[in-house]
């Protein structure tokens, strides 16, 4: 049993969609085919792979460092004791050899787009969907059967008024999603309250709809738009400032009851460690995005699962960004709060099995090998053109 070939492609992610700090309109992704020699009901198992949108294709480092290392390894740092599968916590030990602790920039997404292919082999090969699999070796066999998702959208773009921003939320809401989240802090605060109202009258109430800053504020604003948003009681306030600066987080947590949320930016373990320890997030109301796909991959998500429960945190208060089937497959596998969606956007990479609707804001997996790409039929035919 052996890994013979690991092809890798940069793939653009064009959009004309921004958020408070960003467009979109030059962001890449890179995808991975991790080929082994292993067949599987007459076909050749192969894993794949991407990053999760918002950071580039890490593909010169997939290139130079990373691909090779494990192409290099010899077999016993690779399989596991029994050789009958590849274990994926020995292949993190070959990804990051020679390699220092911290700067978990743009490595952490590197290594997470391959842990994130491994994965998706090892479920192939052992027949099972990478959900059922996690849940018998980290949850007693306990799968959820179905996952909250929300759909993330809202963002700024040429020509969107508030009636173009109404109309794309009551389609969220008509594809079954109960929550939906929009983009704040790329206009004035009075431009934001009327985006947020005009949105209001669509949704249910405050508590269906969250607002993500996507870390532009300093924390002065942060406080201002907080004490204009408590009354609404929206579903969270998330990502307010920047992401390292857990001083902001923790005093911002003094001025605003309600939910907040972030960690989609924070890439490792240690980071994640000082959030809960420094930044002043509730474990009895705040959530946390942390993006396996962008911070080493599920090895490094596990040791961040045990500390939050050595600090107290239940996993269900995890709801992960990136809006992708490994998410949702790590969600249901092991008991996560849910996941994020982005319907009709950052397409093939977001989204669900075509054949699985949303239902009542909820979400079940398909019952194949693996974690599922290959139910989703555009992205299915994206990746097996890598594999070629």
């Amino acid at each position: 049993m052996k890994i013979i070939d690991i092809k890798v492609a940069t793939v653009p992610i064009k959009s004309k969609i921004s958020n408070a700090y960003i467009d979109f309109s030059k962001m890449t992704a890179a995808v991975v085919a991790i080929v082994t020699d292993v067949i599987r009901d007459g076909k050749r198992v192969v894993g794949y792979g991407f990053n999760s949108n918002g950071r580039y294709a890490p593909t010169g480092l997939l290139q130079e460092r990373f691909i090779p290392r494990l192409l290099e390894a010899e077999s016993t740092d690779v399989l596991n004791d029994a050789e009958t599968n590849f274990d994926p916590h020995k292949i993190w030990n070959v990804l990051m050899t020679g390699e220092k602790p911290g700067g978990h920039g743009e490595r952490s997404v590197a290594v997470g787009t391959l842990d994130m292919a491994v994965w998706d082999a090892v479920s192939k090969v052992e027949e099972q969907p990478l959900y059922q699999l996690l849940a018998d070796r980290y949850r007693g066999g306990e799968v959820d059967e179905k996952v909250f998702v929300y759909a993330a959208g809202g963002y700024y773009q040429p020509g969107k008024g508030l009636e173009e921003l109404k109309n794309e939320m009551k389609n969220y809401l008509n594809l079954g999603y109960s929550v939906v989240k929009m983009k704040i802090g790329g206009t004035s605060l009075e431009d934001d309250l009327h985006r947020i109202e005009s949105v209001l009258e669509v949704v249910k109430d405050g508590s269906c709809l969250a607002v993500d800053v996507n870390g532009r504020f300093d924390l002065d604003t942060a406080i201002k738009y907080a004490e204009r948003l408590e009354p609404y009681q929206l579903f969270w306030y998330e990502e307010v400032g920047d992401p390292l600066d857990y001083a902001l987080q923790a005093e911002l947590s003094k001025h605003y009851k309600h939910s907040m949320a972030t960690g989609e930016n924070l890439f490792s373990m240690q980071d994640a460690r000082n959030l809960i320890r420094y930044g002043g997030m509730r474990p009895d109301r705040d959530y946390l995005q942390f993006d396996c796909a962008l911070s080493y991959g599920l090895v490094e998500y596990l040791r961040i699962i045990d500390m939050l429960k050595e600090h107290g945190w239940s996993p269900r208060r995890c709801i992960p960004h990136g809006g992708h089937q490994m998410s949702l497959n790590i969600a249901a596998g092991l008991g996560l709060g849910g996941n994020e969606s982005y319907p009709g956007v950052f397409e093939p990479f977001g989204g669900f099995a075509d054949h699985l609707p949303v239902e009542n804001g909820y979400v079940r997996l398909p019952e194949v090998p693996g974690i599922g790409f290959e139910t989703k039929s555009e992205l299915r035919n994206l990746l097996h053109s890598i594999a070629v």
